[in-house]
């Protein structure tokens, strides 16, 4: 089944940020009606400055956390309003819980009134530092709930309960995606390891490893994330899902391919491990498989060279004087 066939009309919350514009692009492109709404406190204009001219797209700048008024049909409820890096759950602690909490439950809500089903994106932080590798669904998992980044993790594990309760409750069809490790063109490079890493790069600077880089995660490009979060929205599924890559690599040899890719020197530079930094991150996508027949597409290497050339673009576009210098495999668009 394609997002086209099933919904007309979806509402994105946090529809300006970074993976709701990619959500926001891949519903457009298959025919859906989309209202963004977002308070622009982490979410950027520049993320979906190209698709403003679309006569199917509108945004309604508001804070989800005080509710959600769309006039008109609703068919599809994407609530994925929330900061998501160290840093921006850091300067807005409570408003991540807010959007976790109060936000949650409008978008909920919202769904209900119109008969809409509803999917939550939470993440892979629920499992905190895990005790379990790779970490499946049913792991509960191992977090601290007054750590610094608990407002995140524990925001995330509310708006789960919630969903799950508001579904038995009212019987609303509802769907929960645990992202991991989302990565790609548009991201800004503050707190994201594989956006900063290629921005470190692309400066010509040394990269920033927190700890000694040995913990692992396993980047997952973008584009498949925002597929995997609409198969599960085109599912019936209600259970949670894993929607990540099973590539892991650790932080310290995924800076070693990102100056690869880049053409840059392999400089690195240690400063401080983050508290509670997960040491281990890679998902179980066996469910994800079996009952969304959904899985990546995209290989790392493949999906740094495109974030590569995007920051080469940007920095250009910065800075005009600045030469375009193409890493390994990068083609100019004048040359395809």
């Amino acid at each position: 089944m394609s997002a086209s066939s099933r919904f007309h009309r979806a509402v994105v919350t946090g529809g300006g940020g970074f993976l709701g514009s990619y959500v926001c692009e891949q519903l457009l492109a298959a025919g859906v009606e989309v209202v963004a709404i977002d308070n622009f406190s982490t979410g950027h204009w520049s993320y979906i400055e190209h698709l403003v001219s679309d006569p199917r797209f509108s945004l309604v700048e508001a804070d989800v956390s005080e509710g959600i008024e769309v006039s008109g049909p609703v068919d599809l409820v994407l609530h994925m309003a929330s900061p998501a890096s160290i840093p921006e759950f850091y300067r807005l602690p409570i408003e991540t819980m807010l959007v976790g909490g109060t936000g949650t439950y409008h978008g909920l809500r919202l769904a209900h009134r119109h008969g809409a089903r509803f999917v939550l994106t939470s993440t892979s932080e629920v499992y905190g530092d895990p005790l379990r590798h790779p970490q499946d669904e049913e792991y509960w998992g191992n977090v601290n709930p007054i750590g610094p980044r608990s407002v995140y993790d524990e925001a995330k594990r509310y708006a789960e309960a919630l969903t799950t309760a508001y579904a038995k409750q009212h019987g609303l069809s509802v769907g929960i995606a645990r992202i991991f490790n989302s990565y790609g063109p548009r991201m800004r490079p503050d707190g994201r390891v594989i956006c900063g890493f290629v921005a470190q790069a692309v400066d010509g600077l040394p990269l920033e490893i927190h700890g000694d880089g040995s913990q692992t995660r396993s980047p997952c490009y973008a584009e498949d994330t925002a597929r995997g979060i609409l198969a599960i929205a085109e599912s019936e599924y209600g259970l949670p899902v894993n929607i990540g890559n099973t590539q892991e690599i650790s932080i310290k040899d995924l800076a070693l391919l990102v100056c690869e890719v880049a053409g840059a020197p392999p400089a690195l530079k240690y400063i401080e491990a983050d508290a509670d930094d997960p040491r281990q991150r890679c998902p179980d996508i066996s469910r994800a498989k079996r009952e969304l027949g959904w899985q990546p597409r995209v290989p790392l290497r493949e999906g740094l060279r495109r974030t590569v050339e995007a920051a080469r673009r940007e920095r250009q576009a910065r800075d005009p004087e600045s030469p375009f210098i193409p890493g390994p495999g990068t083609q100019r668009e004048e040359e395809r």
